[in-house]
């Protein structure tokens, strides 16, 4: 049942309470075969997306879309640090309004997990905790602990009461039919001893007495007292059992693919891996399973954490960042969906009956007393294709796959046989003129006595900028007297300074003499330069960068940021001089920050400078800013950052993110499906910017006068920069002639095999597109991927002629993979289609009316 129509069933519980009628009760509870909503079992399928890291205009086309993927549940993360970035003051608005958020999922039909933790981890600045809370006398984060214990109750509590407010529990008509406290804890408990358990169990107790009437799960947490249920997180979870017999069996993160940082490659999991790795987890009597990330979305502004982690969080999920399908992901993964959802039945009555059907090969069979029977016939070899025997017929399994039969006898699905399309994207010029900039040298000479301060000896960085900026200044100065031998052609000094993270910009005398950064996997670093100093005296000045704060680890509250020295130089007359205890002056961000450059409303009285009167020499530390109109069309928005360095973008006055060109370091060498997956096995990118493409979203924008302004740290070349819009450029498909189709097989009757529907290939561009040409075709053997088709020895000169007419010139088309339409070309040889189409803007020459399936 949909949760609107439970919600308007819920609303007459009282008056049929008062008439004495007897009605389904809006309940969930569970038992050990599944989630029980309304007294029905449900095999649920579920998919995180994130509220911050998409906006409130995108909200509906993703759900839908998750809908229309066959997902049943929406889950997210509760943002502490978004709604409370004070203490009791509390932000519901725009990008952080859950409760607008959580009743777009309930119009849509769907039920919603919230995962409430409140610690997050989620790769998000500082797991979700607000920084002040660092700041709470005698607190310790995440154990036995009275203030954060209190603080994150008052937190878990407010949010509670929102809900309950808006009556979004299911209990309440709402769609929430799962909440979670905690996350990911299991590790860090058994490293806290008592202190961990205690306060473990302390969180269970406190959710559960917060009666919310849903049940409330803990993942990667063995001992979770009753009520509360264990649930896994991993690449792959079919060997998880929950620490009850009557507990159903939860996957709350299902790694649609990995998160990436600055400096690393793109990681990418193969969809056949995942549906294999899902299918394996049904059919060992799984229930509900959660994709993390369904939509992973964008880092806007400083959200993103690690450190190092980038503005994408696109996580190569079903939907990309942009709010576009992924393809083949999201559509194999649909077609996954229904196929579980055939055997729900079956599923959700039984327990398997497991046979061996050869050394790597098995057969999980469910039954029903009604008669329902459902099989999941699997090969867990990654190198060898099996033949198996299985109810007297013979069935064909590929490496590493399972095969979905919900009748016992007839397959409907192969988690490796791919029949959607690929999708190829791309980032497409628009029609916004070229950039004109202007620029403003971040100002080094003076300090701005109202944020700045002096101590002596060096200060950790987040406890004087309590993270209201990336940036800190440490400034000193050295005298450097006449008779230094460097001054009279000797070696130059070198400066040494040994920070904490993340990143180390050094100047001399107003000069940038050099730069150096860490890594998420090492945050820690040292700079080593030579540094030109004059007699007299020299001022240095370091600023220190933070990208993004920890978001895992034992205390990472406690981990540090900034410069903590030693900071020495070598190489004068009296050998080193240690200048880690001398009086520093501490800056706290940029003088453009203090000046609110970025702000369309801003009053600074700032002279910007055209930017063809600036010298061609690329500047450190420059504010460059540019007026444009909104591109035309509705295609999702990007800015090209190639040719710049490292800094912030912000487009009328709201923060894109973090840009860093840096370049991808890693093995791209070749990707396998079969065999178990790691984030290092399948990667893209090696020697390219890990992040060239910034997503703008079209809802910042106004029809004329948008102001971008980029901070740039480095020097970059802002005339390289353009606004871009993605979209599809190629699709292909390759579907074999006796692909399973769910089409050939009455859901109702099982086992009765109705009229043999032969496969189709599918091809569809974006709306406002339209198939332009025919890249390849082929109906026989053709080999290669999509870009790289060629034909096989056996061919039909049909191919394109077919393909070309049934396709060219409609947004999507569909053509049927049988000898009638393109001729036999290799009798008794089993033949398949494959097809890649170029898809362009429709034109009104060539416009058609869309083919309907």
């Amino acid at each position: 049942m949909e949760s609107n129509s439970v919600s308007k069933l819920c609303l007459f519980l009282g008056l049929v309470w008062f008439l004495g009628f007897q009605l389904v009760q809006c309940t969930v509870t569970y038992d050990r075969k599944a989630i029980v909503i309304n007294g029905q079992r449900r095999i649920l399928i579920s998919g995180s997306i994130h509220y911050p890291r998409s906006t409130p205009e995108m909200w509906e086309d993703l759900i839908q879309k998750a809908k229309d993927g066959g997902l049943d549940v929406v889950e997210t993360y509760v943002f502490w640090n978004g709604h409370e970035p004070s203490p009791g003051n509390y932000n519901f608005e725009g990008r952080y309004d859950l409760v607008r958020f959580l009743k777009t999922v309930q119009k849509a039909g769907l039920y919603a997990h919230l995962r409430i933790g409140p610690y997050v981890c989620a790769e998000w600045n500082f797991g979700g905790f607000p920084v002040w809370l660092k700041y709470v006398p005698g607190i310790s984060f995440r154990t036995d602990n009275e203030p954060f214990k209190r603080a994150m109750q008052g937190f878990t509590e407010k949010i509670v009461g929102l809900m309950k407010s808006e009556k979004l529990f299911e209990s309440q008509g709402g769609p929430i039919i799962l909440s979670q406290i905690e996350n990911e804890y299991g590790v860090q408990s058994k490293l806290f001893g008592a202190a961990g358990h205690n306060y473990m169990t302390w969180a269970a107790e406190m959710a559960v007495g917060l009666g919310t009437g849903v049940p409330w799960v803990m993942c990667k947490e063995e001992d979770a007292p009753d009520p509360v249920i264990n649930t896994c997180n991993g690449f792959y979870c079919d060997s998880f059992s929950p620490n009850k017999p009557y507990k159903p069996t939860i996957w709350t993160e299902a790694w649609s693919g990995w998160f990436t940082e600055f400096g690393g490659p793109i990681h990418q999991r193969p969809v056949q891996d995942l549906a294999y790795a899902v299918a394996r987890f049904i059919q060992k009597g799984g229930s509900f399973v959660n994709y993390y990330m369904y939509h992973g979305g964008t880092n806007f502004g400083r959200t993103a954490g690690g450190p190092f982690i980038t503005t994408s969080y696109d996580y190569d999920a079903p939907l990309d960042e942009y709010g576009l399908i992924r393809q083949p992901k999201y559509g194999h993964l649909k077609e996954l969906h229904k196929a579980i959802k055939m055997c729900e039945r079956a599923l959700i009555s039984a327990d398997p009956i497991i046979t061996s059907l050869g050394d790597f090969q098995q057969a999980h069979v469910y039954t029903s007393e009604s008669g329902d029977c459902a099989a999941f016939l699997s090969n867990h070899n990654s190198k060898s294709a099996a033949r198996v025997m299985f109810n007297n017929m013979h069935y064909n399994l590929p490496p590493w796959s399972i095969s979905i039969l919900p009748d016992c006898r007839n397959v409907v699905f192969n988690t490796a046989k791919v029949g959607v399309q690929t999708s190829q994207m791309q980032m497409l010029p628009t029609n916004v003129e070229t950039l004109l900039w202007e620029t403003y040298d971040e100002d080094l000479t003076s300090l701005d006595d109202s944020s700045t301060m002096t101590a002596s000896g060096l200060l950790e960085q987040i406890n004087v900028t309590r993270d209201t900026t990336d940036y800190l200044w440490y400034i000193t100065s050295v005298n450097i007297g006449s008779s230094e031998s460097f001054l009279h052609g000797g070696e130059l000094p070198t400066l040494i300074v040994q920070s904490t993270g993340h990143a180390l910009h050094i100047f001399i005398n107003g000069q940038l003499s050099g730069s150096a950064f860490g890594t998420r996997e090492s945050r820690r670093f040292t700079y080593t330069g030579k540094v030109d100093l004059r007699a007299g005296t020299n001022k240095i000045a370091l600023l220190s960068v933070a990208v993004g704060l920890p978001n895992v680890g034992g205390h990472f509250e406690a981990y540090n940021t900034g410069i903590l020295g030693p900071v020495a130089l070598h190489g004068l007359n009296q050998g080193k001089w240690d200048l880690s205890w001398q009086k520093w002056t501490y800056q706290v961000g940029l003088k453009g920050e203090a000046m609110n450059l970025v702000s369309p409303d801003s009053i600074s009285s700032v002279d910007w400078l055209q930017a063809s009167l600036v010298a061609q020499k690329q500047q450190p530390l420059t504010w460059h800013k540019s007026i444009f109109d909104a591109p035309e069309g509705d295609e999702p928005l990007a800015l090209d950052m190639e040719g710049m360095g490292k800094g912030q973008i912000w487009i009328n006055g709201q923060s894109v993110g973090r840009y860093w060109t840096a370049f991808a370091n890693g093995d791209c060498n070749g990707c396998s499906y079969a065999g178990g997956f790691k984030p290092t096995k399948c990667q893209t990118g090696c020697g390219q910017p890990t992040q060239r493409y910034y997503h703008v979203p079209r809802s910042w924008l106004k029809p004329t006068q948008n102001l971008l302004v980029i901070f740039e740290e480095l020097g970059g070349d802002p005339s390289r920069v353009s606004i871009v819009k993605r979209s599809v450029s190629t699709v292909c498909a390759e579907v074999a002639e006796y692909h399973p189709t769910i089409k050939n097989w009455h859901i109702e009757g099982y086992g009765k095999v109705q009229d043999f529907h032969s496969p189709k290939v599918h091809l569809r561009c974006n709306p406002g597109q339209s198939i332009s040409s025919i890249k390849f075709a082929s109906f026989g053997t053709p080999f290669g991927t999509c870009g790289t088709y060629q034909q096989g020895i056996c061919h039909a000169s049909t191919s394109y002629s077919v393909i070309e007419k049934k396709c060219i010139g409609k947004q999507r088309c569909a053509v049927t993979i049988s000898n009638t339409n393109f001729g036999d070309p290799c009798p008794k040889v089993l033949k398949r289609l494959s097809v890649e189409a170029v898809c362009a803007p429709t034109t009104s020459t060539t416009a058609q009316p869309n083919w309907r399936g």
